[in-house]
């Protein structure tokens, strides 16, 4: 066990006891997955059901694109935990707000949305401070095995929370699950208040909403990571729209199917964050690169038209080489960014993948409407090796 690469992160003093508080907030969020959305499709009319759903589910995690800008000027050069802490403190107070608005009888949709998106303000910083916590408290070498432990835990929450979110539902309904995630991210909140001792404040960065991008701009490497980021998760996106009308169209298949393609590419994720850790003597650069490679290659066979039974096979792999992505291009963040500017390079980061993802999803729609799911899904496996390979190429030729 002391000599798991995981060791020094779960023995760290400081640590040891924001992990459970951590955990405690994912599995809410895991469950609000579901009740967000369930909870919308019972406010909203009865025509406008499915675009007010859409706009619910965009409004629990767009916002925070705007607050990673916004509130630059007030947040940048604070410690991780204050950051961690501010955003988990806005969580629990806008959907406590949520709760109560509802039993006071006076929750409709607009209202429902608008708290929601009040919500996700903070999130790319609080995204952010746990990282920058990781920074603070750990030499460079333990980065990457306590970055894969706060993406593990994050995956494993996805499998969990919803099938526990349905049952929840069932027998009570969605308010509950999300009073449950309100308490959750409390209960985080007062964990960073309590766990971690008030550190010693980092010399000032400058305090602009846009100080972060700036420097990105400026140094080469954080752009290259930022870019190759922002391409990935963006050809991610069209997969949300592809997946749903290939099981229906091309396997005519049901739901049922198209779950157990996210459970088993649930599984492989949480298995490939429990193998990041040990990664650490691999080469940052490369091996971030190569994930993107071999993510596209992993999911070829469903562009392919592989059978269902190889596919399965390749979307469960596809999660084990998607899980260290996360943690190997946070460390890369951590290695290379001034520590008075990784907050803010950080939440800037956050900003550009929570938009990367919705609008790949959007530019889906019309891609699968001219290439038919499966031939979607064949051209951003495709682009994705070719967006590797790009990466790796000027990689070489920079060095």
């Amino acid at each position: 066990m002391r000599r798991s690469p995981y060791w020094p992160v779960v023995s760290h003093p400081v640590l040891r006891r924001v992990l459970p508080g951590l955990a405690v907030s994912a599995l809410g969020d895991g469950m609000s997955l579901v009740a967000v959305s369930w909870l919308a499709l019972q406010l909203a009319p009865a025509g406008q059901r499915g675009v007010w759903v859409a706009v619910a589910v965009a409004a629990y995690s767009l916002p925070s694109a705007a607050g990673g800008v916004l509130f630059g000027r007030f947040l940048g050069g604070r410690p991780g935990a204050e950051l961690a802490g501010w955003n988990a403190i806005l969580r629990a107070a806008a959907l406590a707000a949520i709760v109560v608005t509802y039993a006071a009888g006076g929750l409709g949709i607009g209202r429902y949305v608008a708290l929601l998106a009040v919500s996700s303000l903070l999130a790319a910083w609080g995204s952010a401070g746990r990282y920058t916590l990781i920074a603070e408290v750990l030499p460079t070498e333990h980065h990457l095995a306590a970055n894969a432990v706060n993406t593990t835990i994050a995956e494993f929450a996805t499998i969990v929370g919803p099938p526990l979110a349905g049952l929840l539902i069932a027998w009570t309904n969605p308010v509950v699950v999300i009073a449950l995630d309100a308490a959750s991210f409390a209960v985080l909140a007062l964990t960073y208040r309590l766990a971690v001792p008030r550190s010693a404040q980092r010399p000032e960065a400058p305090r602009s909403g846009w100080a972060a991008f700036a420097a990105i701009w400026r140094d080469r490497t954080l752009l290259g990571l930022l870019a190759l980021s922002a391409g990935f998760f963006l050809l991610f996106g069209p997969f949300y729209a592809a997946m749903p009308i290939y099981v229906a169209d091309d396997l005519d298949a049901g739901v049922t199917l198209l779950g157990v393609y996210y459970t088993a590419f649930g599984v492989g994720a949480v298995a490939g964050g429990l193998a990041t850790g040990y990664l650490h003597r691999w080469p940052l650069w490369p091996t971030t690169i190569g994930i993107v490679v071999a993510f596209g290659a992993a999911l070829l066979p469903l562009g392919l038209g592989a059978p269902v039974g190889v596919s399965l096979v390749a979307f469960a792999v596809g999660g084990l080489v998607w899980a260290p992505y996360m943690s190997t291009s946070m460390a890369l963040f951590q290695r290379v960014t001034p520590p008075e500017r990784l907050p803010q390079v950080l939440a800037a980061n956050g900003s550009m993948i929570v938009l990367a993802v919705p609008l790949g999803t959007v530019l889906g729609g019309p891609l699968v409407a001219a290439a038919g799911a499966r031939g979607t899904l064949l051209l951003c496996a495709v682009a994705m090796v070719a967006l590797g390979a790009v990466a790796a190429a000027v990689r070489t030729v920079r060095k």
